[in-house]
């Protein structure tokens, strides 16, 4: 495994005149960081020097006043040399990446569809921010199934099998996987500079020579106008150029929630049936956008829409069933899930939410659906919070679809001690929540920008 690290900086003469307290107050009055002091700042916070406190003033000061261009170049150089990084060999080494939102669990579709055209697709992943649930949490309600892999058995089983997931390590930009956690808890997620840091330290780190990235935008994700989203997918294609990667970025819809299942072990449910030609409509459409994306990049399809007929094709033959299902076994997971939900843990008691009148769905808000199944134990309050892969909401209705009064609109997946939370969201949460028109709803538009850029020469 071929690695890299990073240099020491030709300012560290300045460093001894630094301090904590100096560099949160910079930030914190809208000044700019040199990146020696972005450097040091981060090396500190790793050795321990600087505390949790410490740094957590530093990302809400960002948050806050924000960083230019050179800024954020310094903090993903810096992050994504803060460990190992690998050097992978192939060009059909692609990943994708999503800035998350509410019931958004396309990677568990778009990686085997993807692979099953013959990309190779790494996938260093991570865990819940906010409302918004994380791959590893998902992946991690399938018993025993080893996300916590070294690197060498992530590239080993990259190669062997083509198709790989782990959690962040402290191998793979140790800075980014602690300042993800507090980010989490710190209510400075939504920041672009911070989002663009953290996504590409660590995709840079894992060797793929393209990116997929889908820019969720709505009430349900962190960007929540099209400005923002456009913001963050022009400063994580131009951090992708400048690292001579491709890159296609993809604004997609938020507004309300991607499919019906909202929690950890519903969420691998709904991609299974996906896979098996199941599933909710705009889930499947946005995975195949994605998917397609990936083998198009990977110098495997001529255009983009080419690359969606061949993900098509591999969807509708089950050939991307058949590969996460050995995505599965071979990271020690149990070799009948597909068939099998009942491996999964699921609450126990099934609660619904009864429509108050006849109509259509205008609205279905999305995070405040994704705030819920964080209070119900489903994702995470604070940093060290063990998750409850068991809870979650299905939605039986969605935008557009007519109801009748007293039908159900959602199944809350609980345990018993909850029935009192439980009972009290729907009565106080349901008007805040659901909309119901007594006209259609106006068609939804799931794919609303893309972005190509092309950097690495195919040979």
């Amino acid at each position: 495994m071929n690695t890299k690290h990073k240099k020491k900086s030709s300012e560290d003469e300045e460093l001894p005149k630094l301090s904590p307290a100096s560099l949160i107050a910079k930030k914190r009055d809208g000044k700019n960081l040199s990146k020696s002091e972005i450097q040091w700042f981060i090396d500190q916070y790793l050795s321990g020097q600087i505390a949790d406190y410490q740094m957590s003033a530093m990302l809400m000061a960002i948050y806050l006043k924000g960083m230019d261009k050179k800024e954020t170049a310094a903090l993903t150089n810096t992050m994504l040399y803060s460990g190992r990084v690998l050097e992978l060999k192939n060009a059909h080494v692609i990943d994708k990446h999503s800035t998350g939102g509410v019931g958004d669990k396309t990677s568990f579709i778009v990686a085997p569809l993807a692979c099953a055209c013959g990309v190779k697709v790494p996938m260093i992943a991570g865990r819940g921010l906010g409302h918004t649930g994380g791959t590893v949490d998902k992946i991690e309600a399938i018993p025993n199934f080893n996300s916590g892999l070294t690197l060498n058995e992530f590239e080993k089983n990259l190669y062997t099998n083509g198709l790989v997931l782990m959690g962040q390590t402290e191998e793979i930009a140790p800075a980014d996987k602690r300042m993800y956690a507090l980010r989490d808890v710190t209510a400075t997620v939504e920041s672009i500079p911070l989002i663009t840091a953290s996504i590409m330290s660590k995709k840079l780190a894992e060797g793929a020579r393209g990116f997929v990235f889908d820019i969720k935008v709505g009430r349900g994700a962190f960007m929540k106008d099209i400005k923002s989203a456009r913001l963050l997918m022009k400063s994580l294609t131009e951090t992708g150029a400048r690292f001579k990667r491709d890159v296609l970025a993809s604004i997609t819809d938020m507004s309300v929630p991607l499919g019906r299942a909202i929690g950890n072990s519903l969420e691998v449910i709904e991609c299974i049936e996906v896979l098996k030609g199941r599933g909710p409509e705009d889930l499947k459409l946005v995975s195949l956008h994605l998917a397609g994306g990936m083998v198009y990049l990977a110098g495997l399809a001529k255009t983009h829409a080419e690359g969606i007929k061949q993900v098509t094709k591999v969807l509708n033959s089950g050939e991307g069933l058949s590969w996460f299902q050995k995505m599965i076994t071979w990271q020690n997971g149990p070799d009948n899930l597909i068939d099998h939900y009942e491996i999964l843990p699921i609450a126990p008691v099934k609660t619904p939410i009864l429509a108050k009148k006849k109509g259509y769905f205008h609205k279905i808000a999305p995070i405040e659906l994704g705030l819920f199944l964080v209070e119900m134990g489903g994702g995470r309050k604070r940093k060290e919070d063990k998750i409850d892969h068991s809870v979650g909401i299905v939605l039986e209705k969605h935008w557009g679809e007519q109801i009748n009064k007293g039908e159900p609109i959602a199944y809350i997946y609980h345990h018993a001690h909850q029935t009192d939370l439980v009972n009290s969201f729907i009565q106080n949460s349901y008007d805040e929540i659901f909309k119901i028109s007594p006209s259609p709803s106006p068609k939804r538009k799931l794919i609303l920008e893309t972005s190509i850029k092309r950097s690495f020469k195919h040979v």
